[in-house]
């Protein structure tokens, strides 16, 4: 049976995944709170798109386990797939089909019924791509393709959308719409696992973020919890090699270590990739 309201939508429990000898999740454990958008960050390789291509069916892991909504992606894969939709990096439409096509067919591929179509004209509705119903996708733009694919995976109803790096490639103000509709998407009830670089991205868009760093969650907290922790002002000592950082609670502070310092000095507010950085030694790109 599915999960009450009150529990968790997403639970992790210390899952592995291995190739060869290389261990991509290492012990992976975190719950995920229905409604909530997740955000889970590290740099290429941390093993980000390893953990949705597990979480969606698309891999099996190589020890433990994960509930989506309840259902058990080992014991009961096809109701735990049912719980979620996917938005992969990379855009995977017909590009020669028609909007309402590309929708029709994962309508069909889902076993909905023909009362479902009308569902897809509230979807395009719902993203602002009505107008372009019997447009060929090649037609389209970036940002239009990635809100066609989000509408795709919630044709559905999926308790879960799984965003794997979906704003890539998009200039900021495409971004910024596309930030828009996922909040939209989790006002509507819809819990949002998101991967993503951008780190104003997750800073924008998250209830609570963990850093994924070699294949472990290092850190996981609330935006503000995980800034909070280092201070609230950032001093950068820039050298010719490096610019080297130090954090304080107030910008007198700051102030008067750039005053002592020989070298130029730049102070700015404190943010997540500081946070990120100070935690694992290494950037998000």
């Amino acid at each position: 049976m599915s999960t009450p309201e009150s529990e968790s939508v997403i639970r992790i429990a210390c899952l592995g995944k291995d190739f060869g000898a290389v261990r991509a999740l290492d012990e992976v454990s975190l719950e995920v709170v229905r409604g909530e958008i997740f955000a889970y960050l590290g740099p290429n390789g941390s093993g980000k798109t390893t953990t949705i291509r597990i979480l969606s069916g698309l891999s099996r892991p190589s020890r433990r386990e994960a509930w989506l909504n309840g259902f058990s992606i080992l014991h009961r894969p096809l109701e735990a797939k049912r719980q979620c939709g996917l938005v992969p990096q990379a855009l995977n439409l017909d590009q020669e089909l028609t909007v309402f096509d590309n929708l029709e067919i994962h309508r069909r591929l889902f076993g909905l019924g023909r009362q479902w179509c009308r569902r897809i004209d509230e979807l395009l509705d719902y993203i602002g791509l009505l107008a372009r119903r019997d447009s060929r996708v090649r037609e389209l733009s970036g940002g239009m393709k990635r809100r066609l694919m989000m509408a795709r995976a919630l044709l559905h109803e999926p308790a879960i959308l799984f965003l794997d790096e979906p704003t890539v490639g998009l200039d900021p103000e495409i971004r910024r719409q596309l930030w828009a509709l996922v909040k939209q998407v989790q006002a509507d009830g819809v819990t949002v696992f998101l991967t993503t670089h951008y780190i104003e991205e997750a800073e924008f868009l998250a209830d609570r973020v963990a850093f994924l760093d070699r294949g472990r969650i290092v850190a996981l907290d609330s935006p503000p919890a995980l800034v909070a922790r280092l201070g609230r002002w950032a001093l950068d000592e820039i050298y010719p090699d490096r610019v080297e950082s130090s954090y304080y609670q107030k910008r007198e502070e700051a102030a008067a270590g750039a005053a002592a310092s020989p070298r130029p000095t730049s102070i700015r507010r404190v943010n997540l990739e500081d946070a990120f950085l100070r935690m694992t030694g290494r950037k998000l790109e």
